[in-house]
């Protein structure tokens, strides 16, 4: 298993019990045996707001990383995706969108599937590179409203 795996499964672990833990970033790593930029690393790729969760940090000597994951309920974690998303989201973005959503139970297997398939590179072949992403942006957040206001 990489460092980075080990990383992500202990700050997991960590949010288990309340969803929520603090962590001074130099004392983690040096119980983990890797340099702190590594625990960044970890923390920016896969704790983020589309993968549920929100990350606070203050500096200096007392510092410290808050991670907490996100408990919403269905349409308010819909809605907070729509708003996440911006003029333009690529297609790793959606795709982290989407697991948090069906991880989170707001929307079941099929939808996912559908999801990923209308804003998939496959259906966005025949697009310009310039706008495709904003097109994918689009129809996601499109999907995303009609999905909403439909009870699943």
């Amino acid at each position: 298993m990489s460092l980075s795996n080990d990383i992500a499964r202990i700050l997991l672990e960590m949010l288990e019990n309340d969803g929520t833990t603090e962590i001074q970033r130099n004392e983690l790593a040096q119980s983990i045996g890797c340099v702190p930029s590594q625990i960044n690393y970890v923390i920016s790729s896969r704790f983020t707001p589309e993968q549920g969760y929100i990350v606070e940090s203050r500096r200096g000597g007392g510092g410290y990383i808050k991670i907490t994951r996100m408990k919403l309920d269905r349409p308010s974690l819909i809605m907070h995706t729509v708003n996440c998303i911006g003029d333009a989201v690529d297609f790793a973005t959606c795709r982290a969108n989407v697991l948090n959503l069906l991880h989170n139970g707001a929307i079941n297997t099929q939808c996912a599937k559908l999801l990923l398939a209308a804003t998939g590179e496959n259906s966005l072949r025949m697009l310009p590179p310039a706008v495709k992403d904003r097109i994918r942006a689009t129809i996601f957040k499109q999907m995303l409203i009609t999905i909403e206001g439909k009870d699943d």
